[in-house]
């Protein structure tokens, strides 16, 4: 929905979190595989927000590099003294136009989605002075009362100030709040601290305002999509209600998830068409799957890519960087990092690949591993096409092996091996008739003298 009106979002992100009990702030815990502040910038830029600002406090230095890699374009303010919402978002003034209308957020509510936020700033576009993202509470204890009369709102009311009555009102605000052009500055000086914690609450505006003959409206919304996190238990809700909300929209979109209570995704994760995904599966952020894949049982996938046909797992890894093409077959206890696993080529089973390339029809050979690290430096082993690279061999790297070349099973693959060459790298067998009986009977008797 297009809007006339700039809008600027103020992010409050300043709590000291500390029933987290954690040295890292409380909004750059990770829901859905990124930073709960992450999530509420993204979920503003979806709704039309252009300009954000974020109001740190607690953590400010860690905040202020996080935001300075991840949100270069947001400005930051700092609150030094925690004294309420009010006070928070006074501490941003400086970034408040008179031609912008201002929407207050929470950089601990990870789930608030961009559509939810353009259906408060329409409600602004419509006439109204002040909207406030509501809900009806499950259990609204604990919640401050949306006030409503005559359909409007009149004013919110906090938990600790409410009186029996108020508290049986189960429309609860989300703390989100929206504010025409103009208006914001103004309504912040009139708030006072005359309540249960001597705080200065963005929630009295509305009382405020609707003093002045200005119109506050209600925006309802589904109660998860407003989950807070203060502790360890709110954030794993956080974390359920995303996992909740990512499966069913892969199912919608076309995968077939077996049980997908059991399946983890990260908010980036990307899924094509006719997907099966088996039971214990972990994305991590970055991956894209495409069309026609299938991942079997405990896999897990992080920054990597795989394309169409492919099969993985059950029990594979691909780690960061791993592009596996089409129609290839990554089996059980197999590793991938940073390395390209070419058209219909097969690595089956309990194999490590790190640092290289594995050309198209090329078979891995169980106990396969590039030894791609020497201590110091990494370096690339690359595979050409319709190789076979026999059972147990060791690549050490940096190495090339030429289109169509085998290496023998057992191998230490030290020298580049030549297209169509065969590589042995072990040394000849050897057998010793009756060496393992004598050997056996020397230790059995060694043994009965140390009784």
């Amino acid at each position: 929905m297009t809007h006339e009106t700039a809008c600027l979002g103020i992010v409050l992100a300043a709590g000291e979190g500390t029933r987290m009990k954690s040295a890292t702030p409380k909004v750059l815990h990770p829901v859905g595989g990124r930073p709960m502040l992450d999530a509420v910038l993204a979920s503003a830029r979806a709704g039309g927000i252009k300009r954000l600002a974020v109001v740190i406090g607690a953590g400010a230095d860690l905040l202020r590099s996080h935001l300075a890699r991840s949100a270069a374009d947001v400005a930051v303010h700092e609150q030094t003294a925690r004294l309420g919402t009010a006070h928070a978002v006074l501490a941003a003034a400086a970034a408040i136009r008179p031609d912008e209308d201002v929407i207050v957020l929470y950089g601990d509510t990870p789930l608030v989605e961009g559509a939810t936020i353009a259906r408060l700033r329409a409600r602004l576009a419509e006439g109204v002075d002040i909207a406030v993202l509501g809900f009806r509470a499950r259990d609204p204890f604990g919640y401050g009362r949306l006030i409503l009369a005559d359909g409007r709102l009149t004013a919110i009311v906090e938990e600790r100030d409410a009186d029996a009555a108020t508290r049986a009102v189960d429309l609860c605000n989300s703390g989100i709040m929206a504010f025409r052009a103009g208006l914001l500055p103004d309504l912040l000086e009139a708030v006072g601290n005359a309540n249960a914690k001597g705080e200065y609450y963005l929630t009295d505006t509305v009382a405020i305002g609707v003093g002045r003959g200005l119109v506050a409206a209600v925006v309802e919304g589904d109660e998860d999509e407003f989950t807070g996190v203060n502790d360890r238990v709110q954030l794993a809700a956080a974390e359920a209600g995303f996992q909740r909300r990512a499966r069913r929209a892969a199912m919608l979109g076309g995968a077939t998830l077996v049980a997908p209570e059991t399946v983890f995704f990260s908010h980036d994760t990307r899924l094509g068409h006719d997907v099966t995904i088996a039971p214990n599966v972990v994305f991590g952020p970055g991956v894209s799957i495409a069309n026609d894949v299938t991942i079997h049982a405990f896999s897990h996938i992080e920054a990597a890519h795989v394309d169409s046909g492919a099969i993985i797992g059950p029990y594979a890894r691909l780690r960061p960087g791993a592009a596996i093409g089409p129609d290839a077959h990554i089996g059980n206890f197999v590793e991938i990092k940073n390395a390209d696993i070419a058209a219909g080529a097969k690595v089956n089973h309990l194999t490590y690949i790190g640092d290289a390339s594995v050309g198209a029809r090329t078979n891995i050979g169980a106990g396969t591993i590039t030894c791609n690290y020497d201590g110091v430096s990494k370096h690339r082993t690359d595979i050409g096409a319709a190789a076979f690279i026999g059972s147990h061999t060791t690549l050490v790297a940096p190495v090339k092996v030429g289109d169509g070349a085998f290496t023998a099973a057992g191998s230490v693959i030290t020298r580049d091996v030549p297209a169509d060459a065969m590589a042995f790298g072990r040394s000849r067998q050897d057998n010793k008739d009756g060496m393992a009986r004598a050997k056996r009977e020397a230790l059995l008797a060694l043994k009965m003298t140390n009784r």
